[in-house]
């Protein structure tokens, strides 16, 4: 009975799954396949500079965090 119930739900769900949409053509998908490098570079670029400016704001921080730090245990 389990086996029958479990082929029920991966039948439903092979049949429910997403339809793709099959009217592409060749030349569309040349276009799209060439347009992945460029998105890719694009994407690890913002990445980096995201990346980037986190790191400063954090090493502000501690900078800061550490200069606070220094000011309660010497006292000049």
């Amino acid at each position: 009975m389990k086996k029958i119930i479990m082929a029920g739900v991966i039948l439903a769900g092979v049949m429910g799954s997403a339809n793709a949409d099959t009217n592409i053509t060749p030349k569309q998908l040349a276009e799209n396949l060439s347009q992945v490098p460029i998105k890719l570079q694009g994407h690890i670029s913002t990445e980096i500079e995201k990346t980037k400016q986190y790191q400063a704001k954090q090493w502000n921080k501690v900078k800061s965090d550490l200069l606070k730090l220094k000011a309660k245990f010497i006292k000049q």
